[in-house]
């Protein structure tokens, strides 16, 4: 690292750096966001917060919304569930069921994540809504998902038909697909499944959509979307050597381009950019100076071991700053945040992780109070007089 110390407050810290472009994956995408998940590293960002219409992707909201009610026993496995009139009134992917259906929440859940069932979501919706209405779960997901964070979320239904208001942005998209895979790992899997046969219905309806499911890269989940208003859409994760990246791209022009630029990402992600240890938490990085301590400064050190994801690259010379509010006084108690390190690593956002003293630092005694009064009051004396008694 290239290391300097800035001592302000931490309210006058740097500017935040939007990404650079040198590094950029060039994507046709409307939108695209891309996410290693374990460092938080923000690896690409367009128009990630704009809303668009989300198509199937937003079905996601629907299985996220049924996950809970199973894990709170407000749903069972095994449980069957009618098929209104409703359900059976969408068009586009079904899982072709009829009002004389009584189906099991399990093959639900597949038909939504593997065949992509419009109709499976309504069941599911109407089941869970709060007034047994579609519209009503509808207004219960748009709830539900400003609690998880995503600001930019509306819905209009429960499976992405085209219908004005319904719209999700990619940045939203993607904190969803992270919140299914970290909340219900017991659940994640069925995201991987290539083929689901429902009731030998629909043999032209069996595969996932999902085209990176059989590429041999790391891909498990998540959904796609399409429709005539949205373009080609991908939820998208995929898992190498224990990194895990997160991707959302949306208003692709084909199926074909959909599924080059998602297999491009994934790869770029992970050949790109590597995690690199750039700072140990038993060594300083830097010193911080102390007031009426017993020492004059006290290190600065992370947390644990800070690990952070640069590019390939990328040598060691990596800008960063020390930003702290000081002199610190003391007492000072172990472990005590008292600083901030800053990285700006080229192509990326920058980076922030705090600082903490590296030990105790007591008040200092009568004979320390005392230099440092004196101290003070020579150093205004030679204010006073520009420097010369």
């Amino acid at each position: 690292m290239i290391l300097t110390m800035v001592r302000s407050g931490l309210a006058a810290a740097l500017v935040a750096l939007a990404p650079l472009t040198a590094l950029a994956f060039d994507t046709s995408a409307r939108a695209a966001y891309v996410l290693d998940v374990g460092t938080g590293t923000v690896l690409l960002s367009k128009n990630a917060d704009e809303p668009l219409p989300p198509a199937s992707m937003s079905k996601l909201m629907t299985l996220y919304v049924a996950f809970e009610a199973l894990r709170e026993g407000r749903l069972t496995l095994d449980e069957t569930l009618p098929v209104s009139t409703h359900a059976m009134s969408y068009k586009g992917s079904t899982m072709f069921l009829n009002t004389q259906d009584k189906v099991r929440v399990e093959d639900l859940l597949r038909g939504i994540i593997v065949l992509s069932g419009n109709d499976a979501c309504v069941v599911i919706a109407e089941a869970l809504s709060p007034d047994g209405t579609e519209a009503g779960f509808a207004r219960y997901m748009t709830q539900r998902a400003k609690q998880l964070g995503m600001t930019n979320s509306t819905f209009a239904n429960s499976n992405g038909w085209p219908a004005a208001g319904h719209r999700m942005s990619v940045h939203d998209l993607a904190i969803l697909a992270n919140r299914l895979i970290v909340d219900f790992p017991e659940f994640y899997p069925l995201f991987a499944e290539e083929q689901y046969r429902f009731d030998g219905r629909a043999p032209s309806n069996t595969r996932n959509r999902n085209p990176l499911l059989t590429l041999d890269i790391g891909a498990d989940g998540l959904k796609t979307g399409h429709t005539s208003e949205a373009g080609y859409g991908l939820v998208g994760s995929a898992q190498q050597d224990g990194r895990r990246v997160i991707f959302v791209i949306s208003g692709i022009d084909t199926e074909t381009t959909r599924a080059e630029e998602a297999a491009a990402i994934v790869n770029w992600s992970f050949r790109q950019f590597a995690e690199k240890t750039v700072a140990r938490s038993d060594t300083p990085i830097a010193r911080a100076e102390v007031w009426m301590g017993r020492d004059q400064t006290v290190g600065l050190v992370p947390v644990s071991d800070l690990t952070v994801l640069l590019p390939v690259l990328l040598n060691d010379d990596v800008p960063a700053e020390v930003v702290y509010s000081g002199p610190v006084q003391a007492p000072i108690a172990e472990g005590q945040e008292l600083a901030e390190l800053v990285l700006r690593p080229e192509g990326l956002p920058e980076i922030r992780r705090p600082l903490v003293a590296d030990q105790a630092v007591p008040y200092g005694g009568f004979t320390v109070r005392l230099k440092t009064a004196a101290g003070l009051l020579l150093g205004r004396a030679l204010e006073q007089t520009g420097g010369a008694l």
